[in-house]
């Protein structure tokens, strides 16, 4: 997902078996590949947008600047795992096509299972914000299939130990406008009074999935937060896994 003043650029295509390929410090997927260059990952995008089909061109290099062991286990029964790699990085982004550049803050981070994601929740929303010495805040909030639900927040230092907090107080955010997509975060109320978070910018807004940019208070700071709200009730309908190979189409 690239968003910028030019407009975005969406790329998701999923692949066939025999177009994978995987070493200790490589991943290609297709025409893209992920590699350790020493201590940064480098991200080579040779790919096409969709819906429309423009070219996706460059290369992005993550930097860690501290790498966590931390994993958790996000059900009852150890099919869901999440790994939050490293929540505070330094990313810089060199694209051909369209020509930009860019760099800043990031975060990477892992999920994998052993069964589709709609088969064990029915909605979650995360963020991840960094903190201003360093490290970051990342919260996790997901409701299972069985009627549990789970709440994580994690302060993750600069030395790449996590700690979790107490989740603060859920906080409602304004659904999205145009598929209605609800969203809460969570936000600390300090003796002062109240503190309301709220949404600076609204980045992705489609049927099943919102990525939003937030304003809230995490771990004795105002941050700003990167924030995703997921519905995977609403990801499950007949009618969107009709619409997703106009986002995502699938290639051999």
């Amino acid at each position: 997902m690239l968003y910028g003043a030019r407009g975005k650029r969406w790329a998701m295509t999923e692949r066939g078996r025999e177009r994978l390929s995987r070493q200790p410090s490589t991943l290609r997927i297709g025409p893209s590949q992920l590699y350790w260059d020493g201590d940064d990952l480098v991200i080579d995008i040779q790919e096409t947008a969709a819906p429309i089909p423009l070219p996706l061109r460059g290369q992005v290099r993550v930097h860690p600047q501290a790498m966590t062991r931390h994993v958790e286990r996000l059900d009852q029964h150890g099919r869901h795992h999440w790994w939050p790699i490293a929540p505070d990085s330094r990313v810089s982004v060199q694209l051909s096509h369209p020509r930009l550049g860019w760099s800043g803050d990031g975060y990477l981070d892992s999920n994998w299972g052993s069964e589709p994601l709609e088969q064990g929740f029915t909605d979650w929303d995360w963020s991840r914000a960094k903190r201003r010495r360093g490290g970051a805040a990342v919260l996790y909030d997901a409701n299972r299939r069985d009627g549990s639900a789970l709440s994580l927040a994690l302060r993750v230092n600069p030395d790449g130990s996590v700690e979790p907090f107490e989740p603060p107080a859920r906080a409602p955010l304004p659904t999205t406008r145009v598929w209605r997509i609800p969203r809460a975060t969570r936000s600390e109320h300090p003796e002062t009074g109240q503190t309301r978070a709220r949404v600076l910018e609204t980045l992705e807004d489609t049927p099943f999935y919102a990525r939003s940019t937030i304003a809230t208070r995490l771990a004795g700071e105002h941050v700003t937060a990167v924030h995703e709200s997921l519905s995977l009730d609403r990801f499950a309908q007949p009618w969107v896994r009709m619409l997703l190979p106009f986002r995502m189409p699938r290639w051999p």
